[in-house]
């Protein structure tokens, strides 16, 4: 009875006692709605801070695609461009009556040089068999590159290259001149496909547009015989260039009129092939007739 006599005097103090409580009420919920009007304004002034840092991130993150199709476009065009039509495939052409490849015999002389101890060599303007005699004339060092035309002209390592050519007078050793083994050799080729001779630019003989002939092998074990060769053609020398060196007729005696009367155009040889092949079996060269001649040429395989 105690405890209800209490809860009546907590409910019935009447009207003044009332207002009172109600006043107090509004008050407290006033301070309650600023707290929490204040507390929710801390917490966007917070969000706002992260929103700030996260700007800067955000800022720094877009430079990131910047760089990333920088590289896209640099290596895409170089490869193709240079691959896809860098080169085409060699024709195939005679190795005529003077190889010495192990195909025909020569009376007095060796028919097969290329079993022959010491044809693997890059300088070819000595004797190397019964004669030690150097091949005269105006010097010429060539680099031959070796490439499959079907896999985007990729290098072909370790083929053997056989070259030769007429000395400067027009005559073929072992042939021509039996007792000569000059003008031919045989070189492997490296990392990048390539061979280097050096030897004699070539005197020019009736008939024939100037020229030097060459056999490719799949391996230096395969160039054993002609018969193995992957391909036998031949290289037509620069024009403007044979008529520089031609001009000595001291040292080429008879070349500038035996090219006047065989020009390109009109070879045997040459004149059925495309411009395209023209342009591939013709060496690129620069020099002096003094100094000697330098260049390059692109050996096509389609294997």
């Amino acid at each position: 009875m105690h405890d209800h006599d209490h809860h009546d005097e907590d409910h019935d103090r009447g009207l003044a006692h009332d207002l009172q409580v109600m006043s107090a009420m509004v008050e407290r919920r006033r301070a309650l709605k600023w707290f929490a009007g204040a507390g929710t304004v801390a917490l966007v002034a917070g969000c706002g801070g992260s929103d700030s840092g996260s700007t800067t991130v955000v800022a720094g993150n877009a430079s990131t695609p910047t760089p990333t199709p920088t590289p896209t476009p640099t290596p895409t065009p170089t490869p193709t461009a240079t691959t896809s039509s860098a080169c085409i495939a060699d024709p195939t052409e005679t190795n005529g009556p003077y190889p010495a490849d192990g195909t025909n015999t020569s009376s007095g002389s060796t028919s097969n040089v290329l079993t022959a101890s010491g044809i693997v060599r890059s300088d070819i303007r000595s004797s190397f068999l019964s004669s030690t005699t150097t091949a005269t004339g105006v010097q010429l060092r060539l680099t031959l590159k070796v490439v499959d035309v079907n896999s985007a002209c990729a290098a072909l390592a370790g083929y053997a290259v056989y070259i030769w050519m007429c000395d400067r007078q027009g005559y073929y050793s072992l042939y021509t001149i039996p007792g000569e083994s000059y003008l031919r050799g045989v070189q492997v080729t490296d990392v990048n496909g390539e061979v280097t001779f050096t030897m004699i630019f070539p005197g020019c003989y009736p008939g024939r547009f100037p020229h030097i002939h060459f056999e490719v092998f799949s391996s230096l074990a395969a160039a054993t015989s002609g018969r193995y060769a992957v391909l036998i053609s031949q290289l037509a020398l620069p024009s403007a260039i044979c008529t520089l060196v031609y001009a000595d007729t001291t040292t080429y005696p008879s070349s500038a009129t035996n090219l006047r009367a065989a020009p390109l155009s009109s070879d045997m040889i040459f004149a059925d092939n495309t411009a395209a092949q023209i342009a591939q079996q013709t060496p690129t060269l620069t020099g002096s007739t003094t100094a000697g001649y330098t260049g390059t040429v692109l050996i096509g395989i389609a294997r």
